[in-house]
């Protein structure tokens, strides 16, 4: 049995006996709630993005609905909630959120207080790393928050981005406020930390497991079915992480060109070195001196595919590709699927063998 797996069934045993211990005095876990039928009410859980989305859904089973408020099609960086936003918000049992991409959640959790709400920062505990706004990625990591640290050692010991017994990943309202922290990191001084964490699939496991332990704190009744739902995802997550490895061992160059910094962590998971047109942000426009630099390191390189994304046009990926003669292929930062995703039933695991597959076949040219 692996450390995911010791982890995941110790946490469903104690939530699990946390029922029975609590049962008769001074509840202070949050209880089931039961419908009129004196059925378990399905919790309400509400998040912001896809990977949030998928991610917490996979955990849901047949006890909870989950509704993710950024609609097919809409880059998440600059979609704010509308007032039918703001109620689901307010009425969510559980509010999913990454940190980082959603700049207006602080205000929204404010705006809409809730007292049975529980809010979990997904990117809890994992070690964030710099960005910056031209595009250059250094790989450098946020050294107050704990979490992955390298290739190994992501590898050897898939283990909870913070592992502190009786410490809930999800606070409620009146707890540690994850989202005013999230804003204050990501302004203060001229640091920027790169919110993408889950398009490394080591860290993707880690969110799951953050997101479990809230469920299980709302609704203690179903942890054990909670556990086993997000273990098994793990295991997919896994073996997704493993065939990235295996694909691009034999890459015959390290280096690929990506029209915005999203891939800072996949690249440092399997030795690669992203270079992005653009910053963070998918919308920002690369100066002329930044294109000018793209298209030297390209020709130097012997690039032969520059990368784009489907939320965003692709008219800078395009220009450089021409310039040099190179192709463009979608690299997808999985911030939302499209209408023709969801059509084909694409998920975060198809759209992360086909960014491997992409990659595969650009770095071995």
């Amino acid at each position: 049995m692996n450390r995911w797996k010791k982890w995941l069934s110790k946490t469903a045993f104690v939530s699990l006996g946390l029922v029975v211990m609590l049962t008769g005095c001074g509840n202070e876990e949050k209880e089931t709630v039961t419908g009129e039928n004196g059925e378990a009410e399905r919790l309400n859980v509400v998040t912001t993005f896809y990977p949030m989305y998928e991610f917490s859904k996979q955990i849901a089973g047949e006890h909870a609905d989950v509704v993710a408020l950024v609609p097919a099609g809409v880059e998440p960086h600059v979609w704010e909630p509308s007032p039918q936003d703001m109620a689901k918000i307010k009425e969510a049992d559980i509010f999913v959120y990454n940190g980082g991409v959603e700049g207006w959640v602080e205000d929204a959790l404010s705006s809409a207080s809730s007292e049975k709400r529980i809010v979990v920062k997904a990117s809890e505990g994992i070690e964030l790393m710099e960005g910056e706004d031209d595009g250059h990625n250094h790989g450098h990591q946020h050294g107050h928050e704990e979490g992955h640290e390298g290739h190994e050692e992501g590898h050897e010991g898939h283990d909870v981005g913070h592992d502190h017994e009786g410490e809930s990943a999800g606070e409620h309202e009146e707890g540690h406020d994850h989202a005013a922290e999230d804003k204050h990191a990501h302004e203060e001084g001229d640091t920027i930390l790169d919110p993408h964490v889950w398009l490394d699939p080591s860290l993707a496991q880690k969110q799951v497991a953050t997101i479990l332990e809230a469920y299980e704190q709302a609704d203690p009744a179903h942890a054990a079915s909670y556990a086993s739902n997000a273990e098994a995802y793990i295991d997919k997550l896994q073996e997704l992480d493993q065939s990235f490895e295996e694909a691009l061992k034999a890459a015959k160059r390290t280096e690929f060109i990506t029209q915005h910094a999203a891939f800072g962590y996949l690249a440092k998971r399997y030795g690669l070195t992203q270079i992005a047109i653009a910053g963070l942000s998918p919308d920002q426009e690369p100066s002329p001196d930044r294109m000018a630099e793209i298209i030297t390191f390209a020709r130097e390189h012997d690039v032969k595919t520059i990368f784009f994304e489907k939320l965003v046009q692709p008219k800078v990926a395009q220009t450089i590709a021409n310039e040099i003669g190179a192709r463009t292929d979608v690299l997808n930062p999985l911030e939302g699927l499209t209408e023709e995703d969801l059509k084909q039933n694409l998920d975060y695991i198809g759209a992360m063998e086909m960014n491997r597959d992409a990659l595969k076949k650009a770095l071995v040219e």
